[in-house]
């Protein structure tokens, strides 16, 4: 991993503890934070955080973040399609509930994505995401501070 890996981050979804996480590991790794979404985005001065707002329609946030992807960057998402595009491009993407996907566990997570698609194509109700707990939070920033190790070295 280089040391001029960044992070993008599909910020349309993210929650607001993530993002403060990473203004801070911004500032302090001095890693550029770009967040990508289709609306304004509010973001603290600094020459480490970019916000990008890019036009609305389907999929376009992810489009753009999968375009500006590079080998050894980390994209912060929770969309599964996304995660498999940037692990495409040898970069590494994590879930805002610390969920690290990897070459290793990609292709699962697409098979089961897709699998509840179907169900709820077929009118089963399959619930929502769980409400995001401080232990999310902690995951996020565990898997987080992994990825800046490894970039230091």
């Amino acid at each position: 991993m280089s040391a001029g890996a960044q992070i993008l981050v599909d910020a349309d979804a993210c929650p607001v503890p993530i993002k403060e996480i990473l203004f801070r590991a911004a500032e302090r790794e001095r890693v550029m934070v770009i967040l990508v979404a289709n609306q304004y985005l509010r973001t603290p001065p600094s020459r480490f955080v970019r916000a990008l707002q890019v036009p609305g329609g389907f999929d376009v946030a992810d489009h753009e973040i999968a375009h500006r992807t590079a080998a050894g960057d980390l994209v912060v998402t929770q969309d599964i399609p996304l995660a498999a595009a940037v692990i495409d491009k040898g970069a590494l993407a994590l879930d805002p509930r610390g969920e690290l996907h990897t070459v290793e566990t990609i292709a699962q997570r697409l098979a089961m994505r897709n699998f509840m698609d179907e169900l709820r194509g077929a009118g089963v109700d399959t619930g929502g995401h769980a409400p995001f707990h401080a232990r999310d939070r902690q995951a996020f920033a565990n898997q987080l501070d992994r990825w800046l190790q490894q970039r230091r070295t």
